[in-house]
């Protein structure tokens, strides 16, 4: 045992090796995958490759629109505001993006989310409701590119685009665009599945007790889910998908059913025939529509008609969609999921890049090679400067070491690997073992080591230049790693983790080693 505790760090540097290789082996290993989950990866490992080195399309394109900056909305004016631009400017309410000012002393913004507005037109329509924005910009808000992402991420995950990557990154101008890419997809593919702008609403039908005629109300849109859960199957009551809404949604939505008669809640009895269409349905049912198709078709529980009648739904605005089957249900959720996106992308200004698989095949072939090539190299120099096995070996699989930690950590994130990752992993692999020289080049070249305590001390003082060399590539690294600079980031990214862990775990692992090997002579 004291053998183990004075070798905790080599202890330590075998766990995670051991972890590594079921990060990386084991099927299923890493969260929220499975072991039949291969698109855009290795079969072999449960790596995942980028379309540098699995072939896909990258497209990158700006968000249509325009910002007016500079609005004076006030916190309750923003539906009423919405509407009435929309109205003036002849497009969707569901285009227009209305945002109070979050402090004092300053004013919101009003976007336009539709490429047919001009300038003018924007301006002419927020003075005629009173408005005087201070300047009027071609581009969106971040608040709305951060939608973007969240919204096509969603999309590309529910069309099963494994790997898939979304990101914001920004031009040398400072223009944004937002970066899709797509594993084994080629770029018309990934654009179809983008401007499927799916619209979501959902509708009280009712027969109207005053006309006696049915009434297509709609009651809620996309915007106002403020979540949409997993599809589940509890024990009781179902397969069933559950949807909360948003506060500001909750009690004019309780109220609305309230006043079309869900209030004791309603049961549902319509043909299937009769689902072409909202307008076609005739019976009392909550429908949900998307692309205004019907994709669900339900009653309302006593419990939660209840809930309408009694206020208390707004306390608490969030219900259950029962269906029929899980597969239903699953459908329901993408349905629900992949609805329309904040705004359109402007593919025209933007650019594509297609990888074929062959190329990306002879990418990982040739990235393979020359990883074993910078391994042997750096081998041989460490092997010419202290012409010892028994240093060189251990310095050499530490180094390795470090590597396979590195490719376990990327495997368990599940973060898809690009020609820029490797770049990242051949710089580990020469700071690594620059780092393993100075630790050996003190401890070796200063003469007879002779106690332990001689050793320590050595070993600390070239502890503390490696410390100061790992901080400062870690701060030369971050501002790469804050920005949004597509690979580059991931470049950042690799070398900054591996840096830590050579600091952390394996340059301490080694000095263990080395120390176990110089004593003992």
């Amino acid at each position: 045992m004291s053998v183990l505790r004075e070798n905790w760090r080599v202890v330590v540097l075998v766990v995670l090796l051991l972890g590594s290789t079921v990060a990386l082996f084991v099927p299923g290993a890493p969260p929220g995958t499975t072991a039949n989950e291969t698109a855009g990866g290795d079969q072999l490992t449960n790596l995942q490759y980028g379309i540098d080195l699995s072939g896909g399309a990258r497209i990158q394109a700006p968000v249509v629109g325009m910002t007016a900056e500079g609005v004076a909305v006030g916190p309750n004016e923003e539906a009423e505001t919405q509407q009435a631009i929309a109205d003036r400017l002849g497009v969707d309410p569901i285009d227009v993006e209305v945002r109070a000012a979050q402090q004092e002393n300053q004013n919101g913004t009003v976007e336009v989310l539709n490429g047919t507005v001009t300038n003018e037109e924007f301006r002419t329509a927020l003075q005629a409701e009173g408005y005087q924005p201070s300047t009027i910009r071609d581009g969106v808000t971040q608040a709305t590119r951060d939608r973007m992402v969240t919204s096509i991420r969603d999309k590309i995950t529910t069309s099963a685009l494994s790997g898939g990557r979304v990101q914001e990154v920004n031009s040398p101008g400072g223009q944004s665009f937002i970066s899709i890419t797509a594993p084994g997809r080629d770029a018309q593919e990934l654009i179809d599945i983008l401007e499927e702008r799916g619209v979501v609403r959902v509708y009280a039908v009712y027969r109207n007790d005053t006309t006696g005629n049915w009434t297509h109300q709609q009651v809620l849109s996309q915007d106002e889910f403020a979540s949409i859960s997993n599809a589940q199957n509890p024990n009781n009551g179902g397969p069933q998908v559950p949807v909360t809404i948003e506060q500001s949604a909750a009690e004019r939505f309780q109220s609305d059913m309230a006043a079309a008669g869900f209030g004791n809640g309603a049961s549902c009895n319509v043909e299937a025939s009769d689902h072409d269409s909202v307008e076609s349905i005739n019976g009392t049912c909550l429908v949900t529509t998307l692309n205004g198709e019907p994709v669900f078709i339900g009653g309302v529980r006593p419990s939660l008609g209840q809930s309408f009648a009694d206020g208390s739904f707004a306390n608490d605005p969030q219900f259950v969609m029962t269906t029929t089957s899980m597969d239903e249900a699953r459908e329901l959720q993408l349905s629900l999921q992949a609805g329309r996106l904040p705004a359109d992308l402007d593919f025209e200004n933007g650019n594509q890049n297609t990888l074929s698989p062959a190329l990306a095949d002879q990418f990982r072939t040739n990235s393979l090679i020359t990883g074993l090539l910078a391994v042997l190299a750096v081998s041989l120099v460490v092997y010419g400067r202290y012409r010892r096995r028994e240093v060189a070996l251990p310095m050499i699989v530490t180094a390795l070491s470090e590597v396979y930690i590195l490719l376990g950590f990327v495997a368990l994130a599940q973060y898809p690997l690009n020609l820029s990752h490797l770049a990242g992993f051949i710089a580990v692999i020469g700071t690594g073992v620059d780092d393993l020289v100075i630790i050996g080049d003190e401890i070796l070249q200063q003469g007879e080591v002779g106690t332990a305590r001689v050793f320590q001390s050595r070993f600390r003082k070239a502890f503390w230049v490696i410390g100061a060399a790992a901080a400062t590539t870690i701060v030369a690294m971050a501002p790469m790693v804050a920005f949004p600079l597509g690979d580059l980031s991931g470049f950042a990214i690799i070398t900054i983790v591996g840096v830590l862990i050579g600091v952390l775990i394996t340059r301490p692992a080694y000095g263990d080693i080395l120390r176990s090997l110089v004593l003992d002579e």
